[in-house]
């Protein structure tokens, strides 16, 4: 069932806002650690990709996917430059640098894996006769 393009368009920007929230969200919250263990950097890494999953699997549409990863990417990529005032809210370093790379490689991921075969697609291997 196809849908109609301002409806797609309409879940694109949807998703991108989404998106836009999971990577500010996930951006913040990377360095914090307990101990040696770095659990916000596991957590965001863990909260965007079932994000991603979850758009993925209940769309069934790439871009919506795509969209979505880049709202993480972009909210990445302007919360890890510094401020107007200087200051910066992700400072290099060790957690920053996976959370950076991490973000792109977990969307990337998402949106290039192959559909799951459909079992309506598939030839019956049942003849009668």
């Amino acid at each position: 069932m196809s849908s109609s393009v301002p409806a797609r368009v309409g879940t694109w920007i949807i998703a991108l806002l989404v998106g836009l929230v999971y990577g500010v969200a996930g951006t913040v919250a990377h360095a914090f650690t307990i101990g040696w263990f770095p659990l916000g950097l596991v957590l965001g890494i863990v909260g965007c990709a079932a994000l991603l999953l979850a758009v993925r699997l209940l769309t069934s549409d790439r871009g919506s996917t795509l969209a979505t990863g880049l709202g993480m990417m972009i909210a990445t990529l302007v919360f890890s430059g510094s401020g107007p005032g200087g200051s910066v809210v992700v400072p290099q370093t060790g957690l920053a640098i996976a959370w950076t790379f991490a973000v792109p490689i977990v969307v990337a991921l998402v949106v290039a894996w192959p559909e799951p075969a459909r079992a309506s697609a598939r030839p019956s291997d049942d003849t009668a006769g």
